[in-house]
């Protein structure tokens, strides 16, 4: 990655850090998880609206770190309107792509669209948890869903 695509992808972690999306309470929620890392303090509560296999409707609240919080928005924002299985999908990739070496070539990355922002992190693993805690809150407030 070049330093100016890396200086876009800072800009946008930056961007949903200071005004998120989807970002408070989803009163007509009906799946909801909270994850938090006591390493750090970092903790994520996300709501969903799922109806007839797909996700109407994401939000969260969290506190913690830009990286956490960024993360929480473009996932919650990438979640709204998705199948459960495009979503379940997303957040498996995510997770993956966050994870890798931060020199192994990662095939699918344009298809996280904005979350491909969290390429610096793989350099990091200690704040691998902060940008991955939403996509935990996903994967327990859908256990088992079908679809």
């Amino acid at each position: 990655m070049n330093d100016a695509v890396r200086d876009l992808y800072q800009a946008i972690i930056v961007e949903h850090g200071r005004s998120p999306r989807c970002r408070g309470p989803l009163p007509s929620a009906t799946h909801e998880a909270s994850v938090d890392n006591p390493l750090c303090g970092d903790r994520v509560t996300l709501r969903l609206l799922v109806a007839d296999g797909a996700i109407r409707s994401a939000a969260y609240e969290a506190q913690g770190c830009t990286l956490s919080l960024a993360a929480a928005s473009l996932l919650a924002t990438r979640l709204g309107g998705a199948s459960l299985a495009d979503a379940r999908a997303l957040v498996d990739r995510f997770a993956a792509f966050v994870r890798e070496p931060p020199d192994t070539p990662v095939p699918d990355a344009a298809s996280l669209g904005d979350l491909a922002a969290f390429a610096g992190v793989r350099e990091f693993k200690s704040r691998q948890s902060c940008a991955t805690l939403a996509a935990e809150a996903f994967r327990r407030a859908v256990a088992g869903l079908r679809g």
